[in-house]
């Protein structure tokens, strides 16, 4: 533009003083660009400034525009004139030309709905923005197996239990390694209460006034205290597997519940066997499902929830002053491991009925003379404990992040359980760091490395995080990439996440290869859904991001052909154990983990977009809607007195129509708007995010019902609960409550809608048809 200038003035040589000025404006459709030219000297700019008029009336002394009288002097003005006309309109129309040019080769984010060809683009935008195939490639230079080697070495320790000096330690180690890459880096102290085996006695067990068993592992938050009572063999301690029991017409009030490890946490075993009155539960491994000596020791805990059950739903720093609480989720009665040992003495003696066949292992479930007598004496105590944090900040939305978090605790030496996740996030802060300062990377959004305390005892330093800072996390954490026991095996793979991230998942699976093949060819063998993908466990420290906080989180894991580790939760987690469970190829199989992780996590801060699919919870919600419409028809046949005879899922049907139409609105906002604008990445974004916030119900106390989600979340509020109650109104169980299904059916219909409201985005946007 100065230079169009300058050439203009040469032309009016005559009138050194005269510039030509440019306006350019873009009219609302976008359409053309449009050139204003304004002819003005020095002193019309003067006579402005003094207020004596608009220069484009300014006139000399004989009423004519004075530029009309200096451009009529002489004909060469004039020529001069046209050229300059002409000069004008050429720059004019090169401009526009080239403002449409840049339109139209404007890049595509990668949308929040499933893409068919799968084609992501490469983009260039607010921020100076390098090449995702290049990003990648840095990664893979920056991040390795023998990198990672070292580190692992330095961070193996033979015990670091939550609130140790051991664990301590681990965690200026930490904050130094974090430090060392550049980055912020914080701590967080909490003050928590757990419970631990006793220091001077022991739990004991005693079987038919046999030898006294004392076992030194134990299920922290049981309750403490002696019961005697019958033995009775419950398999999985699973709904189904009590179900089965029921129909056998057996007494469970009172009993010793013998209760295999595995399919679910130590906690929901005892929450359910509690609903079945037990007295107590012993919880074993049995062989058939882990390969372990019969003198393993098993530890774990029993809270149906996650963080300080003596602070729900509020964080427990030492400044704060609450009055005494419980969470809901402590078991009401006696919880207790035994060994493999011990528990092949009391199945042998068994008498009373024949378990059912598909229930493998012993035959017989338990008499009524078939007495233990169960003792725990587990005391309450209060541990300091730190989570350490580094930040690598974003360039275009700094306050929008991921967070890549590890357990660092652990039982024993936790190897597996902790000492390759916590390895893995400092190299991977690491190497990340190196790609911005040294390699030219610049993210768009930040990301937040974290390193917990005391996940053993139920994930309580992420939770206490969570509910220290839940009012903003909500709004601008967006995604958590759980790093615990990511390597547990060699010949399987699985993730559990929020359906917001699937398709980010399985396009990274393609895209990080080991031995010469991608992830998903190795293990998806094109059926993502059925080879890759898991339920994700209560006990996983994504769980509580996901189904307390809404923050569409993932765990993933090589696993063994069985998809059990033997050592989890005992003091045999060591390097050896995990050698062998490895074939000795740990730290490669980590280094894949890592950049699985990396690629995730690069993705989320790389593009202009989340690359979050709304559509995938369509299908979920929709196939909860077919069961529930199928059991409700059900119903209305067989007990047709428990549901009024109008009730029908029409609003719930509406509900999720109008979310598909929110989701599609979401597309062609996307689509057509313009996506090199920062602002309008963001509103999108923002919408984007707030799908998984808007799956936890609004209905549900967050101290009596943690887990609010009412998809992946837990409690009579969840679309899993209200199949299941419409089970027990059809055979007319006792415990069922039509009133209460009526209550919570219409509160998680209007939860769909108020998500789909969400989505949809203005108020004058919405498709609300209920």
């Amino acid at each position: 533009m100065e230079q169009a200038r300058s050439t203009i003035s040469k032309i009016f040589n005559g009138e050194p003083h005269t510039y030509t000025r440019f306006n350019l404006t873009q009219n609302m459709e976008g359409d053309t660009s449009q050139v204003e030219m304004k002819l003005s000297t020095d002193a019309d700019e003067e006579a402005v400034e003094n207020g004596m008029g608009d220069h484009r009336h300014h006139h000399g002394t004989n009423g004519r525009p004075y530029m009309v009288q200096k451009m009529q002097r002489t004909p060469r003005n004039l020529c001069y004139m046209v050229c300059g006309v002409l000069l004008i309109f050429i720059i004019g129309f090169l401009i526009g030309y080239l403002t449409n040019k840049k339109k139209e080769q404007a890049p595509v984010c990668a949308s929040s709905i499933s893409i068919e060809n799968n084609d992501i683009p490469h983009e260039t935008g607010a921020a100076p923005l390098m090449d995702w195939d290049d990003v990648t490639k840095l990664l893979t230079e920056k991040f390795s197996a023998a990198k990672l080697e070292k580190v692992l070495s330095e961070f193996a320790q033979g015990s670091h239990r939550a609130g140790s000096l051991e664990d301590e330690s681990l965690a200026n180690r930490v904050l130094q390694r974090f430090k060392d890459s550049s980055m912020k880096t914080w701590t967080d102290e909490h003050f928590i209460k757990v419970q631990d085996p006793p220091a001077a006695g022991y739990n004991k067990i005693v079987f038919k006034n046999g030898t006294e068993d004392r076992p030194r592992g134990f299920l922290s938050y049981s309750v403490v205290g002696s019961v005697q009572g019958a033995v009775l063999y419950a398999h999985y301690g699973e709904d189904d597997d009590f179900r089965v029991l029921q129909d056998k017409n057996i007494n469970m009030n009172g009993r010793v519940m013998l209760i295999r490890d595995g399919k679910i946490s130590f906690a929901e075993k005892v929450a359910n066997a509690a609903r079945m009155n037990a007295s107590a539960v012993l919880i074993y491994r049995d062989p058939n499902d882990y390969n372990i000596k019969e003198e393993t020791e098993l530890y774990g805990h029993v809270h149906m929830g996650s963080g300080d059950p003596y602070t729900p739903g509020f964080p427990s720093f030492n400044h704060t002053q609450f009055p005494p609480a419980e969470s809901s989720g402590l078991p009401k009665i006696l919880a207790q491991t035994i060994t493999l040992r011990v528990a092949k003495k009391i199945l042998s003696q068994l008498g009373g009925p024949r378990s059912p066949e598909r229930w493998t292992g012993f035959n017989k479930l338990g008499d009524e003379t078939d007495i233990i007598t169960v003792e725990v004496n587990n005391v309450l105590t209060e541990k300091k404990i730190h989570n350490v944090f580094g930040v690598i900040k974003g360039f275009v939305d700094p306050d929008r992040y991921v967070v890549i978090g590890a357990q660092r605790d652990a039982w024993g030496p936790g190897y597996a359980a902790s000492t390759v996740g916590t390895s893995v996030l400092v190299e991977l802060a690491r190497a990340i760091s190196d790609m911005v300062k040294n390699g030219g990377f610049k993210p768009r959004r930040s990301i937040v490395f974290a390193s917990w305390s005391a996940g053993e005892y139920g994930n309580i330093g992420a939770t206490e995080w969570l509910e220290g800072y839940l009012s903003s996390l909500s709004m601008k954490a967006f995604s958590y990439i759980n790093l615990d026991g990511i390597v547990t095996g060699l010949n399987g793979f699985k993730v559990a996440a929020s359906p917001l991230m699937h398709t980010l998942i399985e396009n990274t699976l393609k895209e990080v290869k080991i031995r010469d093949a991608s992830l998903y060819k190795q293990f998806a063998k094109d059926n993502f859904e059925s080879n890759i993908l898991e339920p994700m466990r209560m006990d996983s420290a994504a769980y509580p991001f996901l189904a307390f906080s809404g923050i569409p989180s993932m765990s993933f894991r090589f696993s063994p052909d069985n998809s059990n580790y033997n050592h989890f939760g005992t003091m045999e987690d060591t390097v050896a154990n995990l050698n062998a469970a490895t074939s000795s190829q740990v730290p490669q199989l980590a280094a894949t983990a890592g950049r699985f992780a990396g690629h995730i996590a690069l993705r989320l801060v790389h593009d202009h977009l989340l690359q979050m699919d709304v559509m995938k919870y369509y299908k979920v919600v929709r196939s909860y809607v077919y069961k529930i419409n199928g059991r409700v028809k059900d119903v209305l046949q067989m007990q047709p007195q428990l549901l009024p005879k109008s009730l029908t899922v029409q609003w719930l049907i509406s509900a999720i129509g109008s979310y598909s139409r929110a989701a599609q609105s979401l597309q062609n906002d996307i689509q057509n708007s313009d996506l090199e604008d920062i602002e309008m990445c963001r509103l999108i974004n923002d919408r984007i995010m707030a799908v998984e916030r808007n799956f936890l119900s609004h209905y549900v106390s967050p101290r009596q019902s943690p887990f609010r989600h009412i998809l992946v979340g837990s409690g009579p509020h969840t679309l899993k609960a209200l199949t299941k109650h419409l089970e027990s109104l059809k055979t007319n169980n006792p415990e069922a409550n039509a009133e209460l299904f009526l209550n919570e059916f219409a509160l998680a219909t209007w939860t769909i809608q108020g998500c789909a409201n969400s989505l949809a985005g203005d108020i004058w946007s919405l498709d609300n048809e209920i």
